[in-house]
């Protein structure tokens, strides 16, 4: 090899950090001193830069008691860090929001993840913030009192909403071990009594670069933001001990689940839940299929059947990929005078179709071209794919996001009874109705 060959940069050794792969354009570094997933991509069709900061941790990982702890947490991160705070005169709102720039977390049953979208040449200050606050943040009493006000009504709100509150009985009623019992926002005693010595514990257990992986796309190279995050996140050390890990797996279900809810409301509902795989497991691709061809626009199985026959005033169906067991929900809203029971045969009959006769070559590839063109559109700009990979890590697996859509492409029509035959059945149902009580 000649001596110009020798001093060719590579990303293979970017000085502290060791390259594993690079997939669909998409580049994984470890950083090496503290053990933090590195994802880089370049994107030049636009001068900005989306940073993204997913930790493997989210409501899966709480238990009774502290349930909810997750979401309080990601509201106090922004309530001041170290280096960035109100009494300094840079809290993190005021910091980004003055570049015309945009910034948020979340919270789901997988993970959370923390974001800002910037002018490339604010770059740098987004990744100082966000390495800022891994450990750094300030967590104090004032804060989690004006706080709590928020999480409450955020709570108020998804209880007085007939979908959020069936949802919420689905999921709790179809997992009894699993923490995906638990809403992610949490039981409402759980959340009056948090404190911030319990979330000082949560944020030391789990706020680690060891957990986390830093997701930078758009108008910048791969070795500028290697070296940023190296500059900032390299000042934390991996986690003193192992990050705890969730080893509760939920029994096999061995029967139809019901409940009813009664309460002042104007909806009537009936949702229909079933059991599914692990996100990253093959089913996952005819699963999204699935669910479009029983919903997807007006010539949609279930538009047909429910909305078209004036039986339903809105339907909708999902299946969710999660780190473990998910769920394929539909819900269907009853039109005035319509019994719930009724319109549950009729979810039930139109899945007993699928199984026996299955769907259509033509009504794949109509499917197929939807899908494709709805993820074109959710992949457009660098936070709606900084958004999917966040999706893709909390799964277990970041490659997820550059696999799908060639496996959404490969499903066949036998794949799809297969699948409806393998899920779809009562044994591992769920069923809700929710019931105003005026009615």
């Amino acid at each position: 090899m000649s001596e110009s060959e020798h001093k060719q940069p590579t990303r293979q050794t970017s000085e502290g950090f060791v390259f594993v792969r690079e997939v669909g354009g998409i580049s994984e570094y470890t950083l090496v001193s503290n053990g933090l997933t590195v994802l880089v991509m370049e994107n030049h069709t636009a001068p900005v830069a989306t940073v993204m900061v997913t930790y493997r941790v989210g409501s899966r990982n709480e238990a009774v008691g502290y349930t909810g702890s997750t979401h309080i947490l990601e509201h106090m991160m922004f309530k001041g860090s170290k280096n960035f705070n109100e009494e300094n005169g840079k809290p993190f709102w005021k910091v980004i929001e003055g570049t015309g720039a945009e910034l948020n977390g979340t919270t789901w049953y997988d993970r959370t993840n923390y974001y800002e979208t910037v002018p490339v040449e604010h770059l740098e200050m987004a990744i100082a913030m966000e390495a800022d606050r891994m450990r750094n943040v300030l967590l104090q009493k004032s804060d989690l009192d004006t706080e709590m006000t928020v999480v409450r009504n955020e709570y108020e709100s998804n209880e007085n909403d007939p979908s959020d509150a069936l949802q919420k009985l689905i999921w709790s009623t179809a997992y009894q071990a699993h923490p995906y019992h638990h809403s992610t926002i949490g039981w409402k005693s759980d959340i009056e009594n948090t404190n911030v010595e319990r979330l000082r514990d949560f944020y030391d257990t789990f706020y680690w670069p060891n957990n986390a992986t830093v997701t930078v796309l758009g108008d910048t190279n791969i070795e500028a933001a290697l070296s940023l995050i190296k500059k900032y996140f390299g000042e934390h050390p991996s986690s003193p001990k192992p990050i705890p890990k969730m080893l509760v797996q939920e029994p096999k279900q061995e029967g139809q689940r019901r409940f009813i809810i009664r309460r002042e409301a104007s909806k009537t509902m009936v949702g229909v839940a079933h059991k599914t795989p692990p996100g990253i497991h093959e089913d996952t691709a005819t699963l999204l299929v699935l669910v479009n061809i029983l919903s997807a626009g007006k010539g949609s199985r279930f538009y047909r059947r429910f909305i078209d026959r004036g039986l339903a005033t809105a339907v909708s169906i999902h299946s969710f990929p999660f780190h473990d067991n998910g769920l394929f929900e539909a819900y269907v809203t009853a039109a005035p005078g319509v019994k719930l029971e009724n319109l549950e045969k009729l979810i039930i009959a139109e899945y007993k179709s699928i199984q026996s006769k299955g769907i259509t070559a033509k009504e794949l590839k109509r499917i197929k071209a939807q899908v494709r063109a709805s993820m074109l559109y959710q992949r457009d700009g660098t936070y709606s794919v900084a958004g999917e990979i966040n999706e893709a890590i909390a799964m277990g697996d970041w490659t997820m996001y550059t696999r799908l859509p060639e496996a959404i492409e490969n499903v066949t029509v036998a794949d799809v009874q297969r699948v409806a035959e393998t899920y779809l059945v009562e044994s591992q149902g769920t069923v809700g109705y929710f019931i105003p009580k005026n009615s």
